[in-house]
């Protein structure tokens, strides 16, 4: 079924965001999402993405809105290359 041209628009409308989720083993996961709310809840039934899938429930801990797609790519890149260090305070800071 194709995509209306309103469902479309109002996809590129629609803002993007990286996050980042705290997991039941501490450990941190970074994505992007124009839904962040409803892409932690995928997560939290174990059918994020492979790293989440056993790690679950997961804690949004960190939200951050680009705009973009293209935009949320390159930061979530970047933020994933920090230590855990680096990613506790980026979070400490918000």
């Amino acid at each position: 079924m194709p995509f209306s041209k309103d469902l479309c628009v109002l996809m590129l409308l629609k803002p993007w965001f990286v996050y980042i989720v705290r997991c039941r083993d501490d450990k941190l996961y970074t994505g992007i999402s124009n839904d962040v709310e409803k892409r932690v809840t995928t997560h939290n039934k174990g059918k994020g993405c492979r790293f989440t899938k056993y790690r679950y429930p997961v804690k949004l801990i960190y939200k951050e809105k680009l705009g973009t797609n293209s935009a949320a790519r390159k930061r979530e890149l970047e933020i994933q290359g920090f230590t855990r260090r680096k990613k506790l305070e980026l979070i400490s800071e918000n």
